[in-house]
């Protein structure tokens, strides 16, 4: 498994007025309606329900929100670069710029395990982080998540 099979280069966006945890799951919801068909209303409350279990902000500024829903048939995920960092409750207090949010199907058992864990170990690379947090193209974002991928099979 590797980042672009579960994340399409439409998936991929710079956001500039996120306040809040909240309005980032908004956000994020209209971002996978648009490129997976999937409804906001549906991944906004997984977002939030799970939320609720305990926050996803892993540190380094890196957050990694993720549901489970009956609407979807593969993992599926987008990812976000915030222009001006937000308080996610991270496990290391500082607030969070990048977010890679996936969504499951309910019935997933290993798959989404190992992508998670592909999108945890992609994101705690601080050179790759850089790089994202250096550019605002989406284009460029999706090359550098999709090639990191690449480089390190080699």
């Amino acid at each position: 498994m590797d980042v672009s099979m579960i994340l399409k280069p439409e998936a991929v966006r710079v956001l500039s007025g996120v306040s809040s945890k909240k309005r980032l799951f908004h956000e994020l919801g209209m971002i996978v309606e648009s490129a997976y068909d999937v409804s906001h209303t549906n991944a906004i409350d997984a977002l939030q329900e799970r939320e609720s279990l305990g926050p996803t902000g892993v540190g380094h500024g890196v957050a990694l929100p993720h549901a489970r829903l009956d609407c979807v048939e593969e993992v599926i995920g987008a990812m976000v670069v915030l222009e001006k960092p937000i308080n996610f409750d991270a496990v290391d207090r500082q607030p969070v710029d990048l977010v890679f949010s996936l969504f499951a199907p309910s019935d997933a058992g290993v798959e989404h395990l190992k992508a998670l864990a592909l999108v945890s170990r992609t994101l705690r690379d601080p050179a790759l982080c850089a790089k994202l947090r250096a550019n605002s193209d989406p284009a460029t974002l999706y090359t550098i998540l999709t090639e990191s991928q690449s480089v390190q099979a080699a």
